[in-house]
């Protein structure tokens, strides 16, 4: 174990290093703080995009469903590249175009300022739910590799991620991504194409996966398999595509660059759909009872099954590099949560506070309000994690589709329609989300599951049958019931006493606006190229060394090809900045 920690010291010092060379950057304004001023290349904002719907979870809960249950799993992250794609074919764009610093300032432009305020308390709390559930499953994956107290584990990674945070805003944050999103790919590749060497190869791998690859294991009705992934493309549209998660765009800077980085984005996550899984499911043939070495996890034993791999088919110091991948998935999420609470805060709560009292305070100020609100955000998140951690009957899976189907999406589904539909009385975001919350309660409590079969003369179920016909009439509640009642809401719309009439027509003109960055940010973008260039460089040599250490002839070779190509997109990147500056001159 001595070199697994030393890999994750050493990717701990890079990320701070990263930290302190963009924190100047973030520095000068809150926009700076939130967004990165509007300035970032796209292949930063689709990195950031990409690894915000990106997270330990993926290694974790996502693993421990590809273990038990095959294909199955990709069903979600198939829906999360078509999400991208919409956002590249319509969304992205028309998120930039808003004009606005923070998610719920587009939302006060659509809905007007009573809805911003219902909503900016809505999000953070919601925020601290979604990011508590990525720190548990960091927190059960390191507890396991370290044979450590879950609670202090949980603890000791949220104060780290917390400092990150903090310390660099926006521009530390989606700098960290992009570098995290190679640690990701590095491990991700690595460990597929050893995966698919041991099991003997694609076709070994789905022919021997137990209980069938496509259908899985405790599977009776397949038709349940297909429906649940027909809904998730709209459930991940949902979650994904909507006016709070278009904090993913807002960095952009132009529309051009906004449309390019939801492309990146849709790119790595339809590659990586496949390479992620390929592991646990090697994993099912190659190490069957892999759940057993970690029982006091409980029904979360599975999901350790990633590390099972890593320790008993990789070379030594694989098991370091994926946790530090796991801390670049989980930082990635927790981070741009925290981030874009505090701008949330601080723009829709605290100023608008000031301004009903005749007040006002300098930027400088609210900078340093909005690292307070990251740190206090921070904390928040830990203590969500905690209570996660103690909910020992769920796994991952199942908890991360609780919060996004019954919590989640009656929230998002007026932020998304909101985009498209346009004459709305100010009532219908919130009516809506309490009419989602009520068809969550139905289908938990009322509707179930084996209640919906049963009037088809299907009496019995498996259980993870019941666990996707329960995903099912969530999502399908919610597009239908709840996503209509929004609709129908315009039927209401009265024009006269609509108050946000003039900023709502102005906000859908922006929205087909697109925005054209001029040649003035040509010096930021150089720092964007260099900066990173040199940090990539840097990771690039740390990976090489790994090669040093003893194992197996391959082994080293891994570690030395994989250092190869990184040390090759940071060339790139210099030298990008480079020519940028002699073109200039």
């Amino acid at each position: 174990m001595f070199y697994d920690y030393l890999v994750i010291a050493l990717y701990f010092i890079l990320i701070l290093a990263i930290g302190v060379v963009f924190s100047r950057m973030a520095s000068k304004s809150t926009s700076d703080y939130f967004r990165g001023g509007g300035k970032m290349l796209w292949w930063m904002v689709g990195s950031t995009a990409f690894m915000a719907q990106f997270s330990a979870v993926t290694f974790t809960g996502a693993a421990g469903k590809a273990f038990a249950d095959g294909f199955a799993i990709s069903a979600v992250y198939l829906g999360n590249t078509f999400a991208f794609f919409c956002g590249w074919a319509y969304f992205s764009q028309r998120f930039r175009q808003m004009r606005v610093d923070t998610p719920t300032e587009g939302i006060k432009r659509r809905f007007g300022p009573q809805n911003e305020t219902f909503f900016s308390w809505a999000l953070i709390v919601f925020s601290f739910l979604n990011a508590g559930v990525w720190l548990n499953a960091l927190g059960v994956f390191t507890s396991a590799v370290f044979d450590a107290d879950i609670a202090y584990t949980i603890i000791a990674i949220g104060l780290t991620v917390l400092f990150v945070s903090v310390l660099s805003g926006a521009w530390g944050v989606v700098a960290s991504d992009f570098v995290q999103t190679l640690v990701v790919a590095v491990v991700s590749i690595a460990c597929a194409v050893v995966a698919l060497v041991k099991v003997g190869g694609p076709v070994e791998l789905v022919e021997n996966f137990p209980g069938g690859f496509f259908i899985g294991p405790n599977m009776n009705y397949p038709l349940i398999l297909i429906g649940t992934f027909i809904f998730f493309l709209p459930k991940q549209i949902i979650t994904m595509m909507n006016l709070h998660d278009s904090f993913r765009f807002l960095n952009a800077k132009d529309s051009i660059n906004a449309r390019k980085a939801a492309l990146l984005a849709m790119t790595l996550m339809g590659v990586g759909t496949i390479i992620w899984f390929i592991p646990p499911w090697a994993a099912a043939t190659l190490y069957p009872d892999a759940p057993e070495n970690y029982a006091q996890l409980g029904n979360k034993a599975a999901d350790a099954v990633y590390l099972v791999f890593a320790r008993n088919a990789m070379p030594i110091g694989t098991v370091g590099l994926l946790m530090a991948g796991l801390f670049a998935a989980s930082m990635s999420s927790m981070d741009s949560a925290l981030n874009k609470n505090a701008g949330i805060f601080v723009r829709s709560i605290y100023q608008p506070f000031l301004a009903k009292r005749n007040r006002q305070t300098d930027d400088k100020k609210l900078l340093r309000l909005s690292q307070v609100v990251s740190f206090i955000s921070g904390i928040g998140v830990i203590v969500a994690a905690l209570y996660f951690a103690s909910l020992r009957e769920l796994s991952l899976f199942e908890l991360m589709m609780s919060v996004s189907t019954m919590i989640q999406m009656p929230m998002m589904v007026p932020l998304l329609l909101g985009v498209i539909i346009k004459k709305t009385p100010q009532w219908a975001p919130w009516a809506t989300i309490a009419v989602g919350l009520v068809v969550s309660w139905l289908v938990a409590n009322v509707i179930t599951g084996e209640v919906f079969v049963s009037m088809f003369g299907i009496e019995s179920l498996t259980k993870r049958e019941i666990i996707d016909m329960n995903i099912i009439l969530t999502i399908a509640g919610h597009v239908f019931v709840t996503g209509g009642f929004f609709w129908a809401t315009s039927l209401f719309y009265n024009e006269a006493k609509d108050k946000n009439k003039v900023e709502t027509d102005r906000f859908f003109e922006d929205l087909e606006t697109p925005i054209i960055s001029d040649n003035q940010q040509d010096e930021t973008d150089q720092q964007q190229r260099r900066k990173l260039g040199n940090m990539v460089m840097v990771m690039s040599v740390g990976i090489l060394l790994m090669a040093l250490i003893p194992n197996p002839y391959w082994g080293r070779i891994m570690f030395a090809v994989c250092a190869s190509i990184i040390c090759v997109i940071g060339f790139f990147l210099k030298r990008s900045a480079i020519n940028k500056i002699s073109v200039k001159n």
